[in-house]
């Protein structure tokens, strides 16, 4: 009788189940395809684009769609096409730059406020519940406002506004997190503070972060489009949805589709990244494993 050699059959991480959970989503799987055509189309824009964003044709002012001009053109005879392409860069950056950095700041102070209790807590949780009793939109247009206008500005008000948020969130899962035995045997063969929360604690509460950080972008997309809109964001010439639709609003009901392209991008764009957040949501739900 031959001896079969028994090989025990290889666990699947944790993150090989949540992309499996993913997929089977298709609701999230069309919000990531559209996220990914927005970020190939803010990689290739000078190949995408037929025009450059600030090439003027006096002679062909607020032109319909055509051929020539498949969005048509604005007030100053531009591609709205050409600048909705490269109007994408501008949300690319501002949503994951802005979001970076409130996931950074928010999960330093979270986690430092929710491993050390006490007094720190208390300050840090004190300022963020300060600076969470202003509406987000607010306090970034209070921060854009002192900062002045431009695009570097924008990503510091947003991301200023959003990072309670997540020092909220981090600090919650800090707190569910510091007593468990594994930290406990992490301080037993003697690793300092700094090493417990960066190796320990804070890879095991990526799943809400990941989510909240998904969701984030889109508001800190749709946020710099409303701060670029009353004119503390991004300024012409450079092609920003928020701005487009600040200047078509005036030419509405003569040349629409100055505002319904830009609309339709923003809208698009919100739309795909909430189906992704909503999927990422149910895929890192530990009461959906099997």
């Amino acid at each position: 009788m031959d001896v079969k050699t028994i090989v025990p059959e290889k666990r699947k991480s944790q993150w090989a189940e949540v992309w499996k959970r993913l997929i089977r989503n298709k609701a999230a799987i069309a919000g990531m395809i559209v996220i990914l055509i927005l970020i190939l189309t803010a990689i290739f824009a000078d190949f995408i684009a037929p025009y450059h964003y600030s090439d003027q044709n006096l002679d062909n002012v607020r032109a319909a769609p055509s051929s020539d001009h498949w969005f048509g053109t604005d007030n100053f005879g531009r591609d709205i096409f050409s600048r909705v392409v490269y109007g994408s860069r501008i949300s690319i950056q501002v949503g994951f730059i802005a979001v970076g950095v409130a996931i950074v700041v928010g999960g330093i102070l979270g986690s430092v406020a929710g491993y050390y209790s006490g007094r720190i807590d208390n300050v840090i949780m004190r300022l963020m519940d300060v600076l969470l009793a202003i509406p987000g939109i607010l306090l970034a247009i209070a921060i854009a406002a002192a900062l002045g206008p431009g695009l570097v500005n924008v990503m510091i008000a947003v991301g200023i506004a959003s990072i309670p948020r997540y020092a909220r969130i981090v600090r919650a899962s800090v707190l569910s997190l510091r007593d468990q035995e594994f930290v406990e045997a992490a301080r037993a063969v003697g690793a300092n503070d700094f090493r417990i929360i960066t190796k320990y604690i804070l890879p095991n509460c990526m799943a809400p972060i990941i989510v909240q950080g998904t969701l984030g972008v889109a508001e800190a997309i749709l946020s710099a489009a409303g701060l670029s809109f009353i004119g503390l964001g991004i300024q012409p010439p450079i092609p920003e949805w928020g701005a487009m639709l600040s200047t078509a609003r005036v030419y509405i009901r003569d040349a629409w589709w100055m505002s319904i392209f830009p609309g339709l991008a923003i809208m698009i764009t919100i739309f795909g990244l909430n189906l992704l957040g909503d999927g990422l949501r149910d895929a890192l739900d530990p009461r959906l494993k099997s």
